[in-house]
């Protein structure tokens, strides 16, 4: 499994104890992409088995809290993690303005926490990032190389959050595009088109019907199930995965809602609505983490 791809998080704003906020892991052979980082992203990224200071590259979709509560922690616990001393600067790749800003302080408030902890450890090292921001393309841009591995982000339409982007990442075993928040559109397609898996957030619109209408107003900037599903068919995508999932489903029957409503659509291909650790290979087999987890520890 040289490329596979893991869910660190399927929830909302709304707690929820089985679903962490928002996130994607990217692996491919030794190197790991983390795509947002939402709360309990650590605990997640241990339930994947990843070493945190072996992290290559964060990057974030947008300024919303539920997608970045999780980055202080993650630099700080990186940090504390690594004995050695030595680890380089996180490089963590985010659209300029509030995004980027946000990320450019997102240590602030805990300079006394580090002195207390590099003081009595010894440590000449802090907490470091490299903050990597770019412009909203226009179209799909590339934003971050390492060899055979590109990452292209695309803007989608996520307003009133203005500068949301979607990412794409090409390897030599095939390719995954991570759509962030955003509506159904045009830009989603651009940045999807040919994909071997499409990571998509996802919301039952119909659920909402029956609310008040001044809860109705998440469904301005989220993407519909049964939109979902005509465009994934559209794209002929071969694996959808559904995240970010709004209402989190508890009962079979919830969870068979999201399906019913992506089938509606006219999707025929491969469906998650994803757990969080829920993992799948780059054009293999469907894996879940923690069956290799617990296949490792009875070996």
């Amino acid at each position: 499994m040289a490329t596979s791809v893991t869910i660190t998080g399927t929830g909302c704003p709304i707690p929820d104890a089985e679903r962490a906020g928002p996130g994607v892991l990217v692996r491919c052979d030794e190197m790991t992409l983390q795509f947002d980082v939402g709360r309990s992203t650590v605990q997640r990224l241990a339930g994947a088995q990843v070493w945190v200071p072996d992290l290559s590259a964060v990057f974030i979709t947008h300024h919303h809290s539920d997608h970045l509560t999780g980055l202080t922690d993650l630099l700080l616990t990186r940090w504390i993690m690594d004995r050695t001393d030595r680890t380089c600067a996180l490089p963590v790749i985010a659209p300029s303005g509030p995004s980027a800003n946000c990320v450019s302080g997102i240590l602030d408030g805990w300079e006394d926490d580090i002195e207390v902890r590099a003081a009595h450890a010894g440590r000449s090292s802090r907490p470091a990032m490299n903050l990597i921001p770019f412009d909203i393309p226009d179209r799909p841009t590339e934003v971050w190389r390492d060899g055979d591995v590109v990452v292209t982000a695309g803007q989608v339409r996520h307003e009133p959050c203005p500068n949301s982007v979607g990412y794409r990442i090409d390897t030599p075993d095939g390719s995954v595009a991570i759509t962030g928040d955003t509506v159904v559109c045009d830009e989603v397609a651009e940045l999807a088109d040919g994909v071997d898996v499409l990571v998509y957030e996802a919301m039952r619109f119909a659920f909402f019907d029956d609310l008040p209408v001044h809860r109705r107003f998440i469904r301005d900037y989220h993407a519909d199930t049964r939109l979902i599903g005509r465009q994934a068919a559209a794209l002929g995508v071969p694996k959808l995965i559904l995240t970010h999932l709004i209402p989190g489903p508890t009962t079979g029957a919830e969870r068979q809602a999201f399906v019913d409503d992506v089938r509606s659509g006219g999707y025929e291909g491969e469906l998650t609505v994803a757990d969080d650790l829920y993992t799948t290979a780059v054009g293999e087999a469907v894996l879940d983490v923690r069956e290799i987890v617990q296949a490792e520890e009875r070996s």
